[in-house]
């Protein structure tokens, strides 16, 4: 088995709704992959039927080789959109009941449990009712619960929302741990940035369709804006003469520094050469193109309006948590 999750033309629609529309997605063993879009794009939708909570009205699904993933469900880690813990039950009890749920029978579960906690800046809270913690202690704790019995695939619906940037990053680092450790991942956000931060591989959708299947190195590259950033080591210097270097289409000035957009087709390394024996820099990179303004140049045109190209940007520039009508 290469692929741990196969969609072949899915379709799911509520009422006139149709959340996905002709989805196929292969994600292999091993890879750690970004499903993005801006909210309601379908992302939770797709998930929840790869996760057999909403069945397909049309096409075929494979996870881990089965038709269900009730049939793997103990090889599964799964962090929901919806956070949700039995907040009577008192952290380490609950920890342990998701574990016994997935089929661990570790002798040493109640140190595991503890060591977890620490890691993620919880120790202490074994005790405490899960209602006692704030909404980001919970996400720490139900991040645990997804990955306790060491998953073979991890699927994480907008893991990071709500977080503040520590905890953010003390989670990302866990989710690129698991990865190591041979966890497939999938890992769905509207909020792009992260996933360029930690993805391998991206799927965009949009509307309930694909629009973009591709390694993240691949993007990159086709969606190359020839942009060079830089910043002259001299504030004062004179730059008139890289306006006029071969390969220079212009230069402008932003609040980080210069922008020099090059000539369609021209080498940027060469670019850099020249510009660097005119003028000595205190910065001189190349500009990656974002996967925000890739998915905006790539669906803005089916906007029927400009005020939904708008909507669109506004969308995918919010940053709050939850993905509705998704």
């Amino acid at each position: 088995m290469n692929e741990a999750i196969k969609l072949s033309n899915v379709t799911k629609t509520f009422g006139q709704t149709t959340a996905v529309k002709d989805l196929n997605l292969v994600i292999p063993c091993g890879s750690l992959y970004g499903f993005i879009g801006p909210n309601g794009a379908g992302k939770t939708t797709t998930i929840r039927l790869i996760m057999s909570i909403l069945f397909p009205d049309s096409g075929e699904i494979s996870v881990l080789g089965h038709t269900s993933a009730l049939e793997a469900k103990n090889r599964i880690g799964y962090l929901p959109e919806e956070r949700g813990v039995y907040r009577k039950m008192r952290v380490g009890v609950f920890l342990k009941y998701i574990a016994s749920l997935k089929g661990v029978r570790d002798p040493n579960i109640d140190k595991m449990i503890r060591v977890s906690l620490e890691r993620v800046g919880l120790g202490g809270t074994e005790r405490k009712r899960c209602e006692e913690l704030s909404k980001g202690m919970l996400q720490k704790v139900q991040f645990l619960a997804a990955i306790i019995h060491k998953p073979d695939l991890l699927i994480l619906d907008e893991p990071f929302s709500g977080l503040d940037p520590v905890s953010t990053r003390l989670l990302r680092d866990l989710v690129l741990e698991e990865h190591r450790r041979g966890a497939t991942i999938l890992f769905s956000t509207h909020v792009m940035t992260q996933a360029e931060e930690i993805c391998q591989h991206v799927i965009m959708v949009h509307r309930g369709r694909k629009v973009l299947d591709e390694p993240l190195a691949a993007i990159r590259s086709r969606y190359d804006p020839r942009t060079l950033e830089f910043d002259p080591i001299d504030s004062q210097a004179d730059l008139s003469q890289i306006a006029n270097l071969p390969g220079v289409e212009r230069m402008e000035r932003n609040e980080s520094g210069y922008k020099i957009l090059l000539v369609e087709g021209s080498n940027p390394a060469e670019a850099m050469h020249r510009i660097i024996n005119t003028t000595t820099p205190a910065r001189l990179e190349l500009s990656r193109p974002k996967l925000e303004d890739v998915f905006i140049s790539l669906v803005s045109t089916a906007a029927d309006t400009s005020e939904e190209r708008q909507k669109l940007i506004a969308d995918l520039k919010n940053s709050g948590s939850g993905e509705a009508n998704s």
